[in-house]
């Protein structure tokens, strides 16, 4: 059987269309690769295949058979040593063509170096022998001059009409060189033939014929038999029925692993890994709902707690007073990092005979820019103050503490309506705080920042009319516009309590996707364990 790409069969055998299809030119020159589909119907094969789930993984594998199988025919049919011969002797025919052309180049060098015509040494020495009074010129004239020189006589002596070697020229002569020669030529080209003849013949067993056949068909039966010792050895170890071949350690070893991961995926097992992952998140599914659960009973009693306090202190007379401590506590410690002085002057009378309106005073420190200048506070929680109510208030207390700048502490449970956090008016500044929240104390802040800004305005117009206040406004209006964003703390902070149930319910919906993605995932591993049993 002859390979289906040998040169007479590519070119002679196919269509001229079909061999310039798979690129086989007329030397017979083969194609680096050609497309080729199979539709694999033998059983024995697609037992083979279907073991390799990977496409490329499957198709080299099935590459490799094809040309185990294809070696195989081509061995049976003697091709293999035909093509060993062939590409021998195109292998010499290589060596040979680079050898011809090193020593091509080497003569083409070595000619160039001596002929070269413009700066060859040869064209140089001839130059100098060949030039019209050289030294060849001179020679010859001296020898050749005149009808009795030395080259005359000799001419006639060597092949004049009785010389020898007129003699030897002449055809007739049967002792001359011609037909010597011709006897010569003629006994030569009948000995050549003669062994050309025998090298070629079968007969003469020492011939080159001969002895080429005996070596290929030496070679040829030792290569047959090592191959099919190769291909038996290949077919047991592909062979299900040999016990220890590849393909049988193969097919025990995926049973094994199908048989491993079912047990690893089956809620049966109680040591299976999907069983112990199932244990592992209810467990922390049941400590989580514990502790949640804890959560939620903890902060109710802490919030019943805050509230019955608040209703009890909100029913006391002494509420009003804890408001106004409670806002000491805070400029105290404000006064301190600044280097002012506070002072709760709710309990004493002051300018005014009998009124003790003014709960806190602050004076500057002497560090500051206006050393010695004074802010009243006036705290209200219980009643329920308005606006011009509270002006006039923080007025009196201004007159009765001897203060330049007066700030009206309003309680958030009795501040007026739609009121800013913090706002100034003129010399008056009104803050909303909350005693229990903690979130506002930046609102009292604010407003002692604005007074101790406004408190050196005041001193420095009072110095010099002409005194640079930007700076000072700029700082003022910008912590006014700041302090409009401090009323979004306050609603943050209630949102603490709904967070306990946000985390209730976030719980409640965990524990439904985690119960929902387990039936997903023991679906899919039955799905799996189908799969895999099913026969193919």
């Amino acid at each position: 059987m002859s390979d289906p790409f040998d040169s007479a069969t590519a070119i002679d055998g196919q269509p001229l269309s079909t061999v310039e299809k798979y690129g086989v030119d007329q030397d017979g020159n083969l194609p680096f690769s050609i497309p080729l589909s199979l539709n694999v119907q033998d059983r024995d094969v697609i037992r083979a295949l279907i073991h390799y789930e990977d496409e490329d993984e499957r198709n080299q594998y099935a590459l490799e058979a094809l040309k185990i199988g294809v070696i195989a025919l081509r061995h049976v049919g003697g091709q293999a040593t035909a093509d060993l011969v062939q590409r021998e002797v195109r292998g010499m025919q290589q060596t040979l063509d680079q050898h011809n052309n090193a020593v091509h180049g080497q003569l083409t060098a070595t000619l160039k170096e001596y002929f070269d015509p413009k700066d060859g040494r040869f064209s140089h020495r001839v130059q100098g022998l060949v030039a019209q009074d050289g030294e060849l010129a001179q020679m010859i004239k001296g020898l050749i001059d005149g009808e009795n020189c030395l080259f005359a006589r000799t001419m006639m002596t060597h092949i004049g009409t009785e010389s020898p070697l007129m003699k030897q020229l002449d055809p007739q002569h049967s002792e001359g060189l011609l037909a010597v020669l011709k006897r010569t030529v003629e006994l030569q080209l009948a000995q050549q033939r003669d062994h050309m003849l025998k090298e070629f013949s079968l007969d003469y067993k020492e011939g080159a014929l001969s002895r080429l056949m005996t070596e290929l068909n030496e070679t040829h039966g030792a290569m047959g038999r090592e191959f099919q010792l190769k291909i038996d050895t290949v077919m047991k170890e592909f062979s299900l029925n040999e016990e220890g071949s590849a393909l049988k350690r193969l097919v025990d070893n995926v049973d094994k692993a199908q048989q491993k991961i079912c047990a690893e995926f089956s809620l049966d097992n109680d040591q299976s890994a999907l069983k112990r992952f199932k244990t592992e998140v209810m467990t922390v599914f049941q400590a989580h709902m514990e502790s949640s659960a804890q959560f939620q009973e903890d902060v109710k009693l802490a919030l019943q707690k805050l509230v019955t306090k608040r209703e009890v202190e909100a029913g006391t007379p002494r509420h009003g007073i804890d408001f106004e401590v409670a806002l000491f506590e805070i400029l105290r410690q404000q006064a301190d990092q600044l280097g002012d002085l506070a002072e709760h002057t709710g309990a004493r009378t002051g300018q005014m005979k009998g009124r003790v309106v003014g709960d806190v005073v602050i004076e500057l420190g002497p560090e500051s820019a206006a050393p010695g200048a004074r802010i009243v506070f006036e705290a209200k929680e219980r009643d329920s103050y308005s606006m011009d109510k509270a002006r006039a208030e923080i007025e009196i207390a201004r007159k009765n503490r001897r203060a330049e700048i007066g700030v009206f502490v309003f309680s958030k449970k009795t501040a007026p309506d739609k009121l800013r956090p913090v706002a100034r008016y003129g010399s008056d500044i009104f803050v909303v705080w909350d005693a229990e929240d903690p979130a506002t104390d930046i609102h009292l802040i604010a407003a002692l920042d604005i007074g101790r800004g406004l408190s050196v305005r005041q001193s420095q117009e009072r110095e010099s009319a002409s005194a640079d206040f930007t700076a000072i406004d700029k700082a003022i209006l910008d912590i006014e516009q700041r302090a409009k964003n401090l009323g979004e703390i306050d609603s943050c902070a209630k949102k603490i309590v709904g967070n306990a149930e946000d985390i209730q319910e976030r719980v409640r919906k965990d524990r439904k996707e985690l119960e929902r993605q387990i039936v997903v995932l023991r679906e899919k591993v039955g799905d799996l364990r189908n799969a895999m049993n099913t026969p193919q």
